[in-house]
């Protein structure tokens, strides 16, 4: 698969099968829409191609939206390079570029730039200023610019947009397992280990403290989680922690991974955490002690549900 962060840097002569959408998360509904596209791609002998968008086109349309998405641009091209795809193009969503009118988009975009020739997409995909034009429109431009209009039935389309909110709905309360039924994978945390407060050292439990950049990246509900992760090319298990440390009167919150079975120096490298189990709330304990034996049970269940 090819990357391209701009419509301006791809260089394809050969006609291409194209769907557009923001695509956050890449789930069971997601991949349905994309094995459609890579079939017809390959039965009219054109290159695959998704368009979508970084920012996320409400990042830059309404400030005030406070969006969490599934994914990093860096985790959705992992995801994506898994599909059969043959180009990927993250364009830069701008306020210049919603602006563009339905025509101009469609004439100078879809057709000069990306030579296409089928645009598979939904009964309600809107596009151009304002998102005033539809698929009827699309269609009437097909006619006269020369490609084809293939709609995803209603089902699909509905299929992929309740699975999102319930993917997020899901990891806002805690239910990773429901998440992970929807997204096909394991949903993912990556970040750069910093160095933290040594606690967990202290108890005998040391921790890598995970630092995830991109703000807009949702953070599941607070907790601890069974986790796993590869390090130094091994898969390794452990147990992670999302919260604020309310025992040691902690105030920032942090994500915290106890890796069993490995010894090795994380420091400023970045990692990927796949989660399986949710195991319990994050909670107060009375004391320092009480935090221990509740840790080590916590390593007693994670165990428990790894060899299961």
């Amino acid at each position: 698969m090819i990357t391209v962060q701009n419509i301006s840097e791809h260089d394809e002569t050969h006609a291409t099968a194209i769907t557009i959408g923001t695509f956050d998360g890449l789930h069971i509904g997601h991949r349905k829409i994309l094995e459609r596209l890579t079939n017809n791609a390959k039965a009219l002998d054109l290159k695959s191609v998704v368009l979508t968008f970084f920012p996320h086109p409400r990042m830059v349309l309404q400030k005030d939206a406070d969006i969490k998405l599934l994914n990093t641009i860096e985790e959705k091209i992992q995801i994506f390079k898994k599909t059969g795809l043959d180009i990927l193009i993250i364009h830069p969503f701008t306020i210049a570029f919603s602006r563009l009118s339905a025509t101009e988009f469609v004439r100078d975009i879809l057709v000069n730039s990306l030579k296409t020739k089928k645009i598979i997409i939904g009964y309600d995909h809107r596009f151009g200023r304002n998102r005033n034009a539809n698929i009827n429109d699309l269609v009437a431009f097909g006619n006269t610019l020369d490609f084809e209009v293939e709609e995803i039935p209603v089902q699909e389309i509905n299929d992929v947009s309740v699975s999102s909110t319930k993917i997020r709905k899901a990891l806002q309360e805690g239910d990773v397992q429901t998440a992970n039924n929807y997204l096909g994978y394991h949903y993912m945390l990556t970040g750069v280990v910093k160095k933290g407060k040594g606690l967990g050292r202290q108890l005998q439990f040391p921790t890598a403290n995970l630092f995830i950049e991109e703000k807009y990246k949702l953070i599941p509900k607070n907790g601890v989680y069974v986790v796993q992760s590869t390090l130094s090319g091994i898969p390794v298990y452990g147990m992670m922690n999302i919260g604020y440390n309310p025992t040691v009167s902690g105030t920032e919150k942090s994500i915290e991974i106890h890796f069993f079975d490995f010894d090795g120096d994380l420091y400023d490298q970045k990692i990927q955490i796949d989660m399986l189990h949710r195991i319990r709330d994050e909670h107060k304990f009375d004391s320092v002690t009480a935090l221990t034996n509740q840790l080590h049970k916590d390593k007693e269940t994670s165990l428990s549900l790894i060899s299961q």
